[in-house]
């Protein structure tokens, strides 16, 4: 793999481009499915990246039929004939899907689901087609260790005769005070390119996003990439996603697009079936939450970068989150040019000297680093640490979004700009 695809795959959508030492808030929650289908990264690959970009110093920042497992189903590795379910979620339309009752779960008494049951449960969903190489994660607990496991899951290859289609399926629990309970919506357009997405609420509680995008946003490989995931009230988190390649990489498309439609995803993720799953998860760990108290939101840093601002420039297309991020874009009249900041509590010493070693020192003690990053678009970053610990990072691109071409030679902000922004007294860590 190439230097160039290995950065896209690692870390693209986990942290967006960051300076390092800048990280998600929260820790990766666990759910992955089975098989390493899904890796920490595509936890985040729905979210706007929490971060500002970095540079070559590899920053590390920032109603549907009801099918009933039964156990049966093609052995891992094995092949089997899957016919169109009989009122089934797959066989039919469903646009919005059923309400999500909450099921009994993470109880004592709740049986356990093995993985050729949750295999089982999945390819009894899917439309008329072949299924190879099916594997499946259940809750049944690990040899020699007490309780179920926190996740379930299957991965198989699907054929409804147009093409191999790689497919995985992940559930798990979101502890009650998870913020990412609120957090199931669709990315920012300027930071992950996709050609779809709709975000909805559920009857009775919950949402549901189904996205349709690429595995690589910047399309060097042309492998599509479509998720439905759907977050219950009772913290049931059911995540489907396809590709139109046998692979999730690696191989040559076979297939114009993914085999299942966004109204075939949305009624899997929802269908009845999973509630016996989902009762047999584990009651998760409270997460443990960082003290957001000291931290800028997207509303505060965008107040406070609009005044800062030379003049005649104004913030649009606003985004961000309450890590510490947000961006806009800036327009000058001869192109838009997308900027972003993170701020952060740097106070504890974080800064090792590998990233202001070499930095220019302010008369009032700020550090500062100007790195340029090539690229079609290239990126200008401004790395700033006050005095009192406070990290200020500011980056522009001579494009509106991270990933469409170039549309002017420089960004709006000129270097000097930026660090006028980034420098200005006026962030002051919070006590």
């Amino acid at each position: 793999m190439s230097e160039p695809d290995k950065f896209e795959d690692d870390l693209l959508y986990a942290i967006t481009r960051t300076g390092e030492g800048f990280r998600p808030d929260q820790a990766d929650q666990p759910g992955m499915v089975a098989g390493g289908y899904q890796r920490g990264r595509r936890r985040w690959r729905r979210r706007s990246a929490a971060a500002v970009v970095g540079g070559a110093a590899a920053l590390a920042l920032v109603g549907t039929g009801t099918v009933y497992l039964t156990g049966k189903g093609a052995a891992s590795g094995g092949t089997a004939t899957v016919a169109a379910a009989s009122g089934g979620a797959a066989s039919g339309s469903t646009a919005s899907g059923p309400a999500v009752t909450p099921a009994s779960a993470g109880t004592p008494s709740a049986k356990a689901v093995t993985g050729p049951e949750v295999l089982a449960a999945f390819q009894a969903l899917l439309p008329k087609g072949q299924v190879t190489d099916g594997t499946g994660t259940g809750t049944e607990p690990a040899p020699g260790k007490p309780g179920g496991g926190g996740n379930a899951g299957a991965t198989l290859i699907f054929d409804d005769g147009q093409g191999k289609a790689a497919m995985g399926i992940s559930l798990t629990r979101l502890a009650p005070n998870d913020p990412n309970r609120a957090q199931n919506t669709c990315p920012d357009k300027k930071l992950v390119p996709y050609d779809a997405c709709t975000a909805s609420s559920l009857p009775g509680g919950g949402s549901l996003t189904v996205f349709q995008g690429y595995e690589y946003p910047d399309k060097h490989v042309s492998t599509k990439w479509w998720d439905a995931k759907l977050i219950g009230k009772d913290g049931r988190q059911i995540e489907l996603s396809e590709w139109n390649s046998p692979a999730e990489k690696g191989a040559p498309d076979s297939r114009p697009t993914p085999p299942l439609s966004p109204d075939q995803l949305r009624a899997i993720v929802t269908d009845k079936s999973w509630d016996q799953v989902i009762a047999a998860i584990p009651e998760p760990k409270p997460v443990k939450l960082p003290d957001t108290g000291k931290g800028y939101s997207a509303r505060e840093i965008l107040e406070t970068t609009a005044e800062l601002l030379p003049k005649g420039l104004t913030e649009t297309e606003t985004a961000g989150d309450g890590s510490g991020y947000a961006n806009f874009v800036l327009d000058d009249g001869k192109g838009k040019s997308l900027v972003q900041l993170n701020v952060q509590d740097w106070s504890g010493g974080r800064d090792s000297g590998g990233l202001f070693g070499d930095a220019r020192t302010l008369p009032d003690g700020t550090k500062v680093v100007v790195r340029k990053e090539g690229g079609n678009p290239g990126m200008w970053t401004v790395d700033t640490l006050h005095p009192d610990g406070l990290r200020v990072v500011i980056s522009s691109f001579n494009s509106g979004t991270q990933k469409t071409p170039a549309t002017r030679k420089t960004p709006v902000l000129t270097d000097d700009q930026m660090q006028a922004i980034a420098a200005a007294p006026v962030w002051k860590l919070k006590k």
